[in-house]
């Protein structure tokens, strides 16, 4: 399992990059690629060293936390995997590869797919202060266009990605996705209803072309949660000064809500999920779950003890034994 912060020759190589930097022109810039995304917008938005600068210090850290857990639920159900090839399309600054190269040893060719130069510039300068990622290949080009040439590797990674496509593309893109993919598929979007909405869709069409799903769902049934509910999950991470300025801050730390998916081509054994923060009180745990047979709440008794103890122990988005 790899925790949610940035890795530290990340951190260093984004430091440098800050060195001088007017914190407030960044801000103004974050602000405004911002709003072109909560508008519909996507990284078009990001035309400069300057902005792809001010996104990465504002985006790259809760982004990489929601791909640092999604990997670690797909770790979890596959303990066994180790890949040796990752392809992470829409890389923008990188962020995926480097949540991919922490959570893998076994990681020894990258290949990343963005159309946006500027990102791609940036995410050269960064890989280019670690040994291991120095030696990328950067395809810049549409997703679909450079899928076709690209080689498949054992793990694919699509992050925050979907939501800047029609339906009929993104349709298009996950088939490519999964011809490309050797072993498993890790898709992340944000933990909005509309994100939800495109992470259900794209799981059943993968499914349909024979995926199974590995995370965060304990089986392959249409999901059970009925609107206005939807499956998202919450990962807390630091924020550093530089983060805290940026955005305007108060609070040293964030939390992203994210909603993903991790499909693999083998059959998995799959636990239940706790979907919600637990209650935890004096009489009982009661949580609710999505299990192999559908939604659950389960309620611990404390004079269960070891059942109870465990229980209290449970988070959001945790994998559990639960009968």
């Amino acid at each position: 399992m790899i925790p949610p912060e940035l890795p530290a020759e990340l951190k260093a190589a984004l430091d440098a990059k800050l060195h001088g930097l007017s914190r407030g022109d960044a801000a103004a810039r974050s602000a405004a690629i911002s709003r072109t995304y909560r508008g519909g917008g996507g990284s078009a938005a990001i035309r400069s060293e300057a902005d792809a600068l001010a996104y990465a210090v504002a985006r790259m850290p809760a982004t990489y936390a929601a791909v640092a857990a999604s990997l670690n639920a797909l770790c979890e159900t596959r303990p066994d995997f180790a890949p040796d090839s990752l392809l992470d399309v829409g890389a923008g600054p990188g962020t995926a590869t480097w949540a991919g190269a922490a959570a893998f040893a076994s990681l020894e060719r990258f290949t990343a797919i963005d159309a946006n130069a500027a990102l791609r510039s940036l995410a050269l300068e960064l890989f280019g202060q670690s040994s291991r990622l120095s030696a990328l290949r950067y395809l810049q080009d549409e997703a679909r266009a450079a899928l076709a040439g690209a080689q498949p590797a054992d793990l694919v990674v699509a992050s925050y990605l979907a939501g800047e496509m029609e339906e009929a593309e993104r349709a298009a893109l996950a088939d490519l996705l999964w011809a490309k993919t050797r072993d498993s598929l890790v898709i992340v979007e944000p933990g909005t209803p509309a994100g939800y909405a495109r992470i259900i869709a794209l799981r059943a069409q993968l499914i349909g072309l024979g995926a199974r799903v590995a995370a965060p769902c304990p089986h392959d049934k249409v999901c059970p949660l009925q609107p206005p509910g939807w499956c998202h999950f919450v990962q807390r991470l630091p924020r550093s000064r530089a983060h805290m300025a940026l955005k305007g801050a108060e609070l040293p730390f964030e939390d992203e809500k994210f909603a993903y998916v991790a499909l693999t081509r083998r059959a998995v054994t799959r636990p239940a999920r706790v979907l919600a923060q637990p209650e935890v009180g004096k009489v009982e745990v009661t949580a609710k779950l999505c299990t192999p047979d559908g939604l659950a709440i389960a309620r611990v008794p404390r004079r269960a003890k070891a059942d109870y103890a465990r229980a209290r122990r449970w988070r959001w988005g945790d994998a559990v034994t639960f009968e």
